[in-house]
């Protein structure tokens, strides 16, 4: 008996936006998104939201990204499209009476789901405890054959490794380090943006223990964009398919205020967008999520926006299928 795929908890509606008229000269998101229906053929670019506070709750942060995905998608709904690219989209996952543990595994099958019949899939969060969930639907889709090798890039101001009992937004990568030991792998991660006076020399030892590849934040200016480059091009040939997870609060405050933890320097946009593009056009990237956005604290939609920014060159460098 064939089982049936798993759904969102929230479904997906119809999107909405400026219209300029008919016809691809004209087309934006809202024109480009379709809800995802069964049997829709492969090769489409997928989101699904993860509608989550409880993360970010546990770690002490500042609640509001639940409402995260659903700002997100009012954001990229009015952003023009420059060629034709099918996007599809899930619904939402969204976390119930505190068990994020449910949520992340609901998450991590629709994913899985989603990999498993050759769609590109893009999380938007929801704090960063989205990237366990969709690091399970990576896991669990079939797309980690052997011999393939999975890369994690973050851009995150924060390892995000707390050896904390109850997992949070602050736990994520340890986790996933953790269900790849379980499966006899080593985790190939990296990050792009750590603050260190927002990493405990305890989160560095881990790191190192890890074999964690990191650059910190002010090493990460427009001036030494080569070097980011260059790491990025070290990243890359070390695998297969990639998992990039994008927190905004790798962003500065003034690019970023709505976050959980706004951040005190930060890496500029021109480099996360360079970093996000050469993802994305490495031919490589199976999953993107974005982290943190947090409705309740930003400032003329400053984060909002940018983060539609970010996932609307995430999909249009990769191209969404035909």
């Amino acid at each position: 008996m064939t089982r049936p795929a798993p759904t969102a908890d929230i479904p997906a509606r119809e999107w909405s936006g400026r219209d300029d008229g008919p016809g691809p000269q004209h087309l934006r998101w809202h024109g480009a998104v379709t809800p995802l229906r069964p049997g829709d053929p492969p090769g489409a670019c997928t989101l699904v939201g993860f509608r989550s506070d409880e993360g970010v709750r546990r770690n002490q942060g500042r609640p509001g990204a639940v409402r995260g995905p659903v700002t997100l998608r009012h954001e990229l709904s009015s952003l023009a499209l420059p060629t034709p690219v099918r996007i599809l989209d899930a619904g939402d996952i969204e976390v119930v009476g505190g068990d994020l543990a449910g949520a992340q595994r609901r998450l991590g099958g629709v994913v899985a789901d989603l990999l498993g019949h050759g769609h590109f899939v893009v999380v938007l969060g929801g704090g960063h405890d989205v990237a366990f969930g969709s690091h399970l639907g990576i896991a669990e889709s079939g797309l980690l054959a052997p011999g393939v090798r999975l890369g994690v890039l973050n851009l995150d101001a924060h390892f995000d490794l707390r050896a904390d009992a109850v997992p949070s937004s602050g736990t994520p990568f340890r986790q996933i380090a953790e269900y790849e030991a379980t499966l006899g792998r080593s985790l190939n991660y990296a990050v792009i943006g750590i603050a260190q006076s927002s990493n405990t020399v305890d989160l560095f030892r881990r790191a190192d223990t890890l074999g964690v590849r990191y650059l910190l934040d002010d090493w990460c200016t427009t001036a030494t964009l080569p070097a980011v480059e260059a790491f990025v091009d070290e990243f890359l040939r070390r695998c297969d398919a990639v998992h990039l997870s994008v927190d905004l609060d790798v962003l500065p405050a003034a690019v970023a205020p709505g976050v959980s933890a706004p951040a005190a320097f930060g890496v500029p946009l021109e480099v996360v967008t360079r970093v996000c593009e050469m993802v994305a056009a490495g031919g490589k990237l199976a999953l993107v999520d974005v982290a943190e956005l947090n409705p309740r604290y930003d400032i003329d939609n400053r984060t909002a926006r940018t983060a539609a920014g970010l996932v609307h060159r995430v999909v249009t460098r990769r191209g969404g299928g035909g």
